[in-house]
């Protein structure tokens, strides 16, 4: 099913480009007869500007906008000393603290009221992680990978 849809889009994509260069062939054939040079150099023009859309995947922009990234082994001993029914809790806090502070992200709140405080993204991998063993045994340590992009946010992933 998940093909059939791809392949409608797909099918949808190339109809619309053929439709581009129709319209752009009679326009061209208009301006033919005004000025033959500058109608082959926006031919030209149009074919490499059509395929560098379909190039560019999301994923490029998301590195782009990544300022800063590093690898942490962060220490999840203080958890333990913690109830055993508050265990995997206390270690999500200690994730969060440990990032807050190591990737210097602003805690105070800004002087305009219009700016936003940076945010922290905690990977669902990790909750997953820590919770794996269950509320009372989380890990002793936790390898993570943590980016911050341009406007301050932090995002942290299992390393």
């Amino acid at each position: 099913m998940v093909e059939e849809t791809k392949q409608e889009q797909q099918a949808a994509e190339d109809e619309e480009l053929e439709e581009l260069a129709e319209l752009a062939e009679e326009e061209t054939a208009e301006e033919a007869a005004e000025e033959p040079e500058a109608v082959e150099e926006a031919a030209e023009e149009e074919e490499e500007a059509a395929p560098a859309k379909e190039e560019k995947p999301k994923k490029k922009k998301k590195e782009e906008d990544i300022v800063e990234e590093r690898f942490y082994t962060i220490p999840l001993d203080r958890a333990l000393v913690r109830p055993p029914k508050k265990r995997a809790p206390r270690a999500m806090q200690l994730v969060k603290a440990f990032v807050t502070r190591h990737m210097k992200m602003e805690t105070s709140p800004p002087e305009d009221e219009t700016e936003e405080l940076p945010a922290l993204i905690v990977d669902n991998a990790i909750n997953e992680k820590i919770w794996s063993r269950g509320i009372e045994k989380p890990p002793r340590k936790l390898k993570v990978r943590a980016t911050k992009d341009k406007d301050g946010n932090v995002t942290v992933y299992l390393a």
